[in-house]
């Protein structure tokens, strides 16, 4: 189960020296379903069957963090222009992965695409990292990927992180159990959710001042929260958040043979990808040339 910010990291890394995403001839940016194209097909040969989770409507105790992040991406594209001005084009690079940022209609294309791979989506209500920790408990996905370590609030049972986002040998596959992890600190859910919240999470940044992982840890073990309740704003309601999160029920996961034709309608004729590649990519997908006899099975 891999949520949108895996998409979201395409964007950002896929890119051109210069920090510039990649496009088509129209300027239309195609980083995203570059990334979820190939990388995607990489999963799916080493026998992964992914499903993805968009998010839906952010909580309003999340407006802080997302004001912060749009403030974020302003500072970052001044500096992105300023570097590429001076010729930095190393530095403007750097800033360009910060500036990035789905629209609806590149959401809209990436679920065009994931369907057309003969992959599902699921629309989440709230927050994806919540509705992949549901589907996960509910025992119809394995693992939710994610690189949010609050995915574990949400109770996801696995977390996969670093899933296909870096091919640097330094950049490990990280894959925590949540029931190991709890039974290691000796707590329960509650207790994960309340180092959270006295150390921050995005529903209250920064936490509360002065307390750190290893107090708030102490804390939580020694079941003295009550203590500290006072000092997060709204504490049952953003404690609630995790513990009782929105969630999307009526979903069906349904893995299906790729539409060769649609993809290449979305990659190649309409955003110009090779098509020598996207074909050599689509007989990695389904073991088949797609100009044999016999295509007929996958349109």
């Amino acid at each position: 189960m891999l949520t949108m910010l895996s998409i979201n990291q395409f964007l950002s890394t896929i890119r051109q020296y210069d920090g510039t995403p990649l496009m088509d001839k129209n300027g239309n940016v195609t980083s995203h379903l570059s990334g979820l194209f190939y990388r995607t097909i990489n999963l799916m040969e080493a026998g992964i069957l992914p499903a993805f989770v968009f998010d839906g409507k952010a909580p309003i105790e999340k407006q802080a963090v997302q004001e912060a992040r749009r403030e974020i991406r302003e500072t970052a594209r001044e500096k992105q222009q300023e570097a590429l001005e001076r010729g930095d084009k190393e530095g403007a690079r750097k800033y360009a992965q910060q500036t990035s940022r789905l629209t609806p209609g590149m959401i809209q294309e990436a679920k065009e695409l994931i369907r057309a791979m003969g992959l599902p989506w699921v629309q989440a209500l709230s927050e994806g990292e919540a509705q992949a920790a549901y589907m996960c408990n509910k025992g119809d996905v394995w693992a939710v990927a994610s690189q949010d370590y609050d995915t574990l609030l949400f109770a996801a049972p696995r977390l996969i992180r670093n899933l296909s986002v870096s091919r640097k040998p330094e950049v490990k596959i990280e894959i925590i159990d949540l029931t190991e992890m709890l039974t290691k600190l000796q707590l329960d859910i509650s207790g994960l959710v309340d180092i959270g919240l006295l150390v921050g999470t995005d529903y209250n940044v920064g936490g509360v001042s002065g307390i750190g992982p290893k107090t708030a840890l102490k804390i939580a073990q020694e079941h003295k929260m009550k203590q500290y309740e006072s000092k997060i704003n709204s504490y049952t309601t953003l404690k609630n958040l995790f513990l009782q999160p929105i969630v999307n029920k009526d979903y069906e996961l349904n893995w299906t043979s790729p539409n060769v034709k649609k993809i290449k309608e979305i990659l190649v004729e309409r955003h110009g990808f090779a098509e020598d590649r996207i074909d050599a990519a689509i007989r990695r997908m389904t073991g088949r040339d797609v100009k044999q006899k016999g295509l007929g099975d996958y349109l």
